[in-house]
């Protein structure tokens, strides 16, 4: 990565560019695509708003459905423990296309994973964004080295952040485009996903997803984040997370550049008092109380979407914004156990309903040998009387045998004895 880049070692992304006048003659470049991305934007957004009541619900296979990002460079040994002791059968990792030099411990990495299934994100830099010749001999260079050991390629990450390499739409869609050309001719058994637009920016998707350039998607990625709304059922202009979500799988549904995947490969809440680790300030930032509750709710609510293939929690050891501290040694932050206790009950479930009534929600699915579970959380604290019936666990798995049930911001699993 090359100045006027600068690569953040404490949160894993770049700096924001500093250089004003640069980024500025960037922009003034590329306003034909700026203008495209608008008025595609302005066609396709209403259009998908009207069309959201349409689209089906999919059936998601829960296995797959809970993802776990994972740097195959830091604590490698220990990272490999913890998938195992989480019993997540879905990771994701991230390779720069600027250090192709660790290809070989990513595949070694890779290989002593063999039961799960593996998402590999393309991370960009400006050098393989203007040079598509040099993308396309790193790329080759990738698919060569891990071919069908990784499931689905992610090209492309945060596509609408400049700091990030691109600089328009037609940047990114010329950048897709060399991959899959390369895939086509070279590599036609692998999976290209993509789009990579982050937040809740749905004009950049728009332009990825609706253009004159032939290509296709194997599904459409996204960095669905929330964190800056506080709890994911907070809304922004009128949408909570569950409507972005029925908004995003309406326009995958509406497009004919994709097939009807999707997957959001990148969310988070920042932890207090972790600078320089945080990603962001610390008005967005989150007790480790509030980002174990956050985190549980954003994965139910995306399961009881049944739009989305796959949610990738970003990431597992990461002090500013993991599930795990690796400052000073190896700290397990609450969340790794209610992500841990997420994955036991959930891992085989099949979705029923999720009824919501003044802030009351209760998801339903069948889970192991046709078992009923309830999932109780309120926006509001209230009680509930525990049945005879019931089986509790907390969040983080402990059994509530309380007569009066403590209902709120975190998540109780019911079970409903027959």
């Amino acid at each position: 990565m090359k100045k006027p880049y600068i690569w953040d070692q404490y949160s894993d992304q770049p700096h924001v560019i500093q250089d004003k006048v640069y980024k500025n003659k960037e922009r003034r470049k590329h306003l034909p695509s700026f203008i495209k991305t608008l008025l595609t934007a302005v066609v396709i957004l209403p259009l998908s708003i009207i069309a959201m009541p349409f689209v089906k619900r999919k059936v998601i296979n829960s296995q797959e459905f809970f993802c776990l990002g994972v740097d195959y460079q830091r604590n490698p040994q220990e990272t490999l423990s913890f998938i195992q002791e989480l019993g997540v059968k879905h990771i994701l990792l991230r390779v720069k296309l600027w250090e192709l030099d660790s290809l070989d411990a990513l595949k070694q990495f890779i290989l002593k994973t063999p039961d799960t299934i593996v998402t590999l994100k393309i991370l960009q830099d400006r050098e393989n964004v203007t040079n598509l010749a040099l993308f396309e001999k790193n790329l080759s260079q990738i698919f060569s080295k891990l071919d069908t050991l990784v499931d689905l390629y992610e090209i492309g990450s945060t596509i609408n952040r400049a700091k990030w390499g691109f600089f328009s739409i037609d940047e990114y869609n010329a950048f897709f485009k060399t991959a899959y050309d390369l895939r086509n001719n070279s590599f036609a058994q692998l999976k290209l996903i993509g789009s990579g637009v982050i937040d809740f920016e749905y004009h950049f998707t728009a332009h990825t997803l609706f253009n004159l350039l032939k290509y296709k998607y194997d599904g459409i990625s996204a960095l669905l984040y929330v964190d800056r709304r506080g709890a994911p059922e907070n809304m922004q202009l009128g949408f909570s997370l569950s409507d972005k979500i029925a908004l995003l799988s309406t326009m995958v549904w509406l497009s004919r550049k994709t097939s009807q995947k999707l997957y959001l490969t990148e969310t988070n809440w920042p932890i207090s008092n972790t600078a320089p680790y945080a990603p962001t300030s610390q008005k967005e930032c989150v007790s480790l109380e509030d980002y174990a509750n956050f985190m549980l709710r954003y994965h139910l609510l995306a399961f009881a979407s049944q739009q989305v293939d796959a949610v990738s929690w970003h990431q597992l050891i990461a002090p500013g914004y993991g599930l795990i501290d690796n400052r000073e040694g190896i700290t397990k932050y609450p969340a790794f156990q209610t992500y841990k206790t997420m994955i036991t009950h959930l891992r085989d479930a099949q979705f029923l309903r999720l009824d919501i009534k003044r802030g009351y929600y209760i998801l339903q699915c069948l889970v192991e040998e046709e078992k009923l579970l309830q999932i109780h959380w309120a926006l509001k604290p209230t009680t509930l009387k525990r049945e005879s019936y019931f089986e509790v666990y907390s969040k983080n798995g402990v059994k509530i045998e309380d007569d009066k049930l403590s209902i709120g911001s975190s998540p109780l699993y019911i079970y409903i004895k027959s």
